[in-house]
Formats: structure tokens, sequence, C-alpha cells
């Protein structure tokens, strides 16, 4: 289930949490997967145990997303010891300046 792009909290710019780093690690552990099929998968927010994240490139029109975020949750969840609910958010990437 795809949630609709609205306007997200950025990421603090301060130190990363503990939580905030190993979420990074995941996602740069899938990463070169990700990359080497045309996609790939950005952090937007950490709220609570929900984490918004938005797949791109390939990824997106993949009939596999599905389960490649139901293997980046598990893998979340294994790694931070508590259930997390990872929430695809559908739209552009926004530019970075």
């Amino acid at each position: 289930m795809l949630v609709e792009s609205e306007p997200l909290k950025q990421l603090p710019a301060a130190e990363p949490t503990d939580r905030e780093r190993i979420v990074r690690a995941v996602l740069d552990e899938i990463r070169p997967n990700l990359k080497r099929d045309g996609g790939d998968c950005e952090l937007l927010e950490i709220d609570g145990n929900k984490i918004m994240v938005r797949l791109t490139g390939a990824c997106v029109f993949c009939k596999l997303a599905s389960a490649t975020l139901e293997g980046i949750q598990a893998r979340l969840v294994e790694r931070l010891g508590e259930f997390v609910r990872l929430i695809p958010v559908a739209g552009a990437a926004k530019a970075r300046h």
C-alpha cells in the first residue's frame, strides 16, 4: 500500500540517533541489490515505530517491490529488536539543494 506524498518532516540535521543509524545501515546493506536492478530506497522519516521510505527508479513499477519492502521490514525488526512498520510513500524525490 502506497501512501500519497504530502509535506513530510525533514530528518533532523543534528547527530543521528542509534535508531536512525541502524535504519540507514540496513538500507545501505540492501542498496547494492536495488541499484543493480536500477532502483533505490530513500529514507524519508522516522516517527516512532513508523519508518517512511520512498522507492525510486525501477523499484517504483517492480512487481516484487512489496516483497522487497517486506524483506527490509523484517531486517529492521531483527536489527532494532522491536516491531516497526515500513511505510512506502509515493511521489517524486525532492531535489536537494
